[in-house]
């Protein structure tokens, strides 16, 4: 597969409780990047963090949150995100926060030994 160099960077941030028909919403994105076979999907995971809400979401042992910060991030091409896009909208719905930027990709493929 082969991304163009000019892509673009989608970010999903939104919670680890955040749910998609009784899945994870960030399992339910994942799985329809792959199946949209787009060239990548990365789930990052965020000690602490806030959001709209203001509420601090903090991995610390005295203030447990199992409501985590993740963010989704996943680069291709424009049209091939833009695509994802509206399939990945109703899964949203009104929360978590989305953005796109423009990237230059270096470099794609596997390591070579």
């Amino acid at each position: 597969m082969r991304i163009p160099k000019d892509a673009v960077l989608l970010r999903i941030f939104l919670g680890e409780n955040d749910k998609h028909a009784g899945q994870p919403l960030y399992e339910a994105i994942v799985m329809a990047a792959r199946r949209h076979h787009l060239a990548g999907a990365t789930v990052l995971r965020g000690p602490l963090g806030f959001g709209h809400s203001s509420r601090v979401h903090t991995a610390k042992i005295l203030r447990l949150s199992e409501d985590l910060p993740l963010v989704i991030e996943i680069i291709d091409g424009p049209e091939r995100i833009e695509a994802f896009l509206a399939e990945i909208d109703p899964m949203i719905g009104d929360g978590g926060l989305v953005t796109l930027e423009k990237v230059q990709v270096l470099r794609y493929g596997p390591q070579k030994n």
